[in-house]
């Protein structure tokens, strides 16, 4: 089952910004990788209050929610997501903003477009143009990154197979949070959910049954 699952995501490879002018106005856009609704919202409350001046601050975010699985196997697709034009006309700031990440299929990112007015009106197609055109250079400095999303298991077997279990890991990239030693091996890992059956079921064969693979809750 495992193997038809999507676990990978995009998202911002680092926090970056860019501005531009248009008849005056500055656009100051931010591009800033969060991965909870409340560290978004933290953020924009901290730039509100350092730039308590300016004329406003637009945003979107969309936050992808803890991975699951359904009934049939196929990644949920909750994703939280919020924009604002927080008082620019409806529609000219908050969802140009939002179709920056939506066309990059970004995740866990916020992008947060703080405009001092410059005294002249650019009306609704301008503003669209201006917020589209700050939050995508702000997107295009920050960069893309893959992730991937894990499951946890526990894993124990005898200290003559350790070597080839930890070969058997690295084929599979997973990540190796803790090991103890005792009469056993006993390993905490991640493995991406992909391919986590498929690594059970070569764990099983290699220690001929005798190993323990269990899933973390």
């Amino acid at each position: 089952m495992s193997a038809n699952i999507v676990d990978n995501y995009l998202t911002v490879a680092r926090d970056s910004d860019a501005e531009i002018k248009v008849k005056g106005s500055r656009f100051i856009a931010r591009a800033i990788a969060r991965s909870s609704r409340e560290s978004a919202e933290e953020t924009l409350a901290v730039f509100r209050k350092k730039e308590f001046d300016a004329t406003h601050h637009c945003y979107a975010y969309v936050i992808q929610p803890e991975f699951s699985i359904d009934a049939v196997g196929s990644a949920q697709d909750r994703n939280i997501f919020r924009y604002s034009d927080d008082g620019e006309p409806s529609g000219s700031a908050g969802k140009p903003i939002y179709d920056q990440l939506l066309g990059r299929k970004l995740v866990d990112t916020l992008v947060i477009v703080t405009r001092y007015y410059g005294g002249t009106n650019l009306g609704v197609g301008g503003l669209v143009r201006a917020y589209s055109e700050s939050a995508s250079m702000a997107l295009d400095n920050a960069g893309l990154v893959e992730n991937y999303h894990y499951h946890a298991f526990d894993l124990e077997t005898e200290f003559s197979q350790y070597q080839q279990v930890l070969n058997l890991l690295n084929d599979f990239s997973a990540i190796i949070d803790d090991s103890k030693f005792s009469e056993k091996v006993c390993l905490s890992v991640r493995l991406r959910v992909s391919r986590a059956d498929e690594f059970g079921a070569k764990f099983t064969e290699l220690t001929h049954g005798q190993g323990v693979f269990m899933k973390r809750n």
